[in-house]
């Protein structure tokens, strides 16, 4: 037996370390970089930006009105950008960092330019660092890896998102007399069902044109129609043969 748990921490530590940033989809890129402030920004972030879309990277605010449900309930599927002004005296230098939900630096990349002149300079130096960013391809790991490390920094994060949502919405109870659900409104045109047990999504709820009916994106990945009625929340639940059923969430 203690064999297999030093076997298991053993794997556990090399599947963090081997982590890369290509193992995420979200990457948020802050409104300011402490080094690079007001008018030195030299449009950095801007570069940085089109760069990490280009290679398929979903690139978040650090407000987190508008992330996506997934973000939010997990803060450790998303990498934190930071970009440090390596200051030397005859070139422009700098270091592009990503860092993960236990602030560890996932990506370390160093970029150094002849150029004198500040602005063109320290975006050759960038433009140095992003060819050395692979392209993204999410992982489940990066998840695994949340539910298995359970440290402080990981709990702020977790509670700070739930306080970012109790902050920019308002959350009513449904239940279907299976299921107790939470309905959180992200923003005028969406709202999430989060199950009330894992406080995992169990469905998003997006507009369409006609008012009272919406486009369900399922947490199995199904998409379906949901509609108001009678201040009940209803959703066209797809079978396996094909047809649906209809589900009510009733307010409690």
């Amino acid at each position: 037996m203690k064999n297999i748990t030093i076997f298991l921490f053993v794997f556990l530590i090399a599947v963090v370390k081997a982590q890369t940033v290509s193992d995420y989809k979200y990457i948020v890129i802050p409104a300011e970089f402490n080094d690079f402030k007001d008018n030195k920004a030299y449009g950095l972030s801007n570069l940085l930006e089109k760069s990490l879309k280009a290679k398929k990277y979903t690139v978040l605010p650090a407000t987190k009105n508008n992330w996506p449900a997934d973000a939010l309930i997990n803060p450790c599927s998303i990498l934190n950008t930071d970009l440090l002004n390596d200051k030397s005296m005859f070139r422009n230098k700098l270091i592009l960092q990503f860092k993960d939900c236990n602030n560890k630096v996932v990506f370390n990349e160093k970029g150094s330019s002849m150029i004198k002149e500040f602005e063109p300079g320290f975006q050759d130096a960038l433009k140095q660092t992003l060819v050395k960013i692979p392209v993204s391809n999410p992982t489940t790991t990066v998840n695994k890896i949340a539910e298995t490390t359970s440290t402080e920094p990981i709990k702020k994060q977790l509670q700070d998102s739930k306080e970012a949502i109790l902050q920019t919405s308002n959350v009513v109870r449904y239940s279907n007399g299976t299921i107790s659900v939470q309905k959180i409104q992200i923003d005028n045109s969406q709202f999430i069902l989060v199950d009330g047990n894992s406080s995992v999504p169990f469905a998003t709820l997006k507009s369409t044109t006609k008012e009272g009916v919406f486009r369900v994106k399922l947490g199995s990945g199904e998409s379906t129609i949901g509609y108001y009625e009678n201040a009940n929340i209803v959703i066209e639940m797809p079978k396996a043969n094909g047809d649906y059923i209809k589900e009510v969430f009733a307010a409690k």
